[in-house]
Parts: C-alpha cells; sequence; structure tokens
C-alpha cells in the first residue's frame, strides 16, 4: 500500500554568499512553491494557508537569512523543533549551506554586493565571522548540510537534486566524494580520509594530463601491491561504518577521501569502492569535487 503523500516544508538557512538564492531557484524548478527571505514569524501562517489552497506540487521552500532581525534568527531552530511537532503531516527540513570564508569574501569582491551585517561591523570578514557565529544553532540542526566553496553552479544544483530532491529512500543518504587537500577540506564531510600515501602519477609526464578513470592511471596504481591494500582496508572500514551509520536517524552522510590535487589516486579509489560498496548500498552516491579544476597535482 503506498504510504499517504507527505507535503515537504524546506527551510533554506546558510551563510550570505554560500548560494541559497540558486538552491531555491532549483527548488522552484523542481515544483516548490518558493518565498525568499521569509520572517521566521511567518511559518505557521504560510503552512495554514497550504492547508486550504496548496501553493506547490511537492510543499513550500523558504530562504530565511541574516536579513531577519537577529532575535528571530536565534529563536529559529526552537520555532522548527514546534512546527515538525505541531505538523507531523508534513515534512518539514532544513537546508544548511556553507562556504570558506576566503571563498565567501571573493564572491562578494565579485558581485561589489554588501554583506546583510556589514552595518553591524567593521570589514567584510567581520560580517562574516559574525554571521557564522549566530548562525551556528541553525547549522547544528539541519537535516542537509552543503558546502559550495569549491562547487560550480552546475555542479551545485546536481548536487542539490541528487542529495536532497531525489532522496526517496529510507535511512540517510550517503555521498562518497574524491577532493584534493590542496584545494581545501570539504567542510560537509563525516569522515575524511587521506590517500596520499599511495604512489603519485604526477610526476609522470605522460600520466600527468590523465585523471583516476582513465586506464593508464589505473594500470599505474594497480601496478603497487599498497594500491590493493589500501582499497581493500577502506572497503572493511567504510562497509562497516556506513552499515552502522544507516541504522542512525542521520539525513545524510558524506565520506570524503583526498589525495593532493584530487585528480589522480583519490578519484581512482572512490571510483573502484563506489562499485565495491554500491550492491550493499543501492543509495550510494558518488561525487568528484576537484576534477573540474585544471590544477594537474594530484
Amino acid at each position: 500500500m503506498t504510504p499517504p503523500f507527505k507535503p515537504i516544508m524546506m527551510i533554506v538557512t546558510g551563510q550570505s554568499g554560500s548560494g541559497k538564492s540558486i538552491a531555491l531557484a532549483a527548488l522552484e524548478d523542481a515544483g516548490f512553491y518558493c518565498i525568499d527571505n521569509l520572517p521566521p514569524e511567518l511559518l505557521d501562517s504560510l503552512l495554514a494557508v497550504h492547508q486550504h489552497n496548496p501553493l506547490g506540487e511537492h510543499g513550500i521552500a523558504i530562504s530565511i537569512d541574516a536579513r531577519s532581525p537577529e532575535a528571530a534568527i536565534l529563536s529559529l531552530p526552537a520555532r522548527i523543533t514546534e512546527i515538525k511537532a505541531r505538523y507531523p503531516h508534513w515534512q518539514v527540513q532544513s537546508l544548511f549551506l556553507q562556504a570558506a570564508q576566503e571563498r565567501l569574501v571573493a564572491r562578494f569582491s565579485e558581485t561589489r554586493r554588501r554583506h546583510p551585517l556589514s552595518s553591524r561591523a567593521d570589514t567584510l570578514i567581520d560580517a562574516i565571522e559574525h554571521e557564522a557565529r549566530l548562525l551556528v544553532p541553525l547549522r547544528e540542526q539541519a537535516d542537509w548540510l552543503i558546502d559550495t566553496s569549491h562547487t560550480t553552479l552546475h555542479q551545485f544544483r546536481e548536487d542539490l537534486h541528487r542529495r536532497v530532491l531525489a532522496r526517496t529512500q529510507s535511512g540517510p543518504a550517503l555521498l562518497l566524494q574524491s577532493f584534493g587537500f590542496k584545494h581545501g577540506l570539504p567542510l560537509d564531510s563525516d569522515f575524511v580520509l587521506d590517500v596520499r600515501h599511495l604512489p603519485n602519477p604526477h610526476w609522470l609526464p605522460d600520466l600527468r594530463p590523465q585523471t583516476g578513470r582513465d586506464v593508464a592511471i589505473i594500470d599505474y596504481l594497480e601496478q603497487h601491491p599498497v594500491t590493493h591494500e589500501t582499497r581493500q582496508q577502506l572497503r572493511q572500514f567504510l562497509t562497516a561504518m556506513l552499515g552502522q551509520q544507516t541504522r542512525t536517524d542521520r539525513s545524510y552522510i558524506t565520506c570524503s577521501i583526498g589525495c593532493t590535487g584530487g585528480r589522480h589516486r583519490s578519484v581512482y579509489l572512490v571510483e573502484h569502492l563506489f562499485r565495491d560498496l554500491q550492491p550493499r548500498f543501492p543509495h550510494l552516491q558518488l561525487r568528484h569535487r576537484d576534477l573540474h579544476l585544471e590544477s594537474l597535482s594530484s
């Protein structure tokens, strides 16, 4: 028997400049009725309106950010908890977006927009840091956490669809991703694994332009016993850890595997571990965070 449809209220929060407007546009394209910067006090009223006159195909998406009064933001986590209890026939979920401070500074410089908290701080960095402290309770409560520091517009929309919009299975969404340490740690990771001890194809000129998906890189890495040992050890670790985590109430679990540049070794391992683990975890998702970058270090 098909369970009754439960509309979704998606509350989008996060740091200014992290991509909330992009997320809201993607949600609107997916059939949500979207509202930008709704005062938190009106969340209950919005649900009441929707009950009598449904607004969107899948539900409602609301962006709430630092433009709201500080007291309203501080009270939002408790308000979300109350709404979840009061409206059990709704799927009330929160999505938190964040990015590294240097990326936020660059984005505000590129767009020449003022930070919403500029009037309360001496510099842009002060405003970013003040906002980050203000949003800590929302970040900790979020059902979904996405770091947009190193993603393109296309990648972010794709990531949002794969990890949030397309999720229909029970249990947490699982993401296995490669990255390069030289480009910064993925801030939304639950596990970070370092494979820089593997032989580095970067130092061979013929192999440098290729990636961990290419046959030449695969053949090179698999010539070395340490590659097979590492793959087996990681497969055993992830099988055990993911198996335990899927029995929790977590909404998402992200495991990040890094080499120097995120182009060769980590890509190879993520591709092969994905194939190893997918039979047991059919909803496992794969992502190469830094493979699109022009840097050829790995």
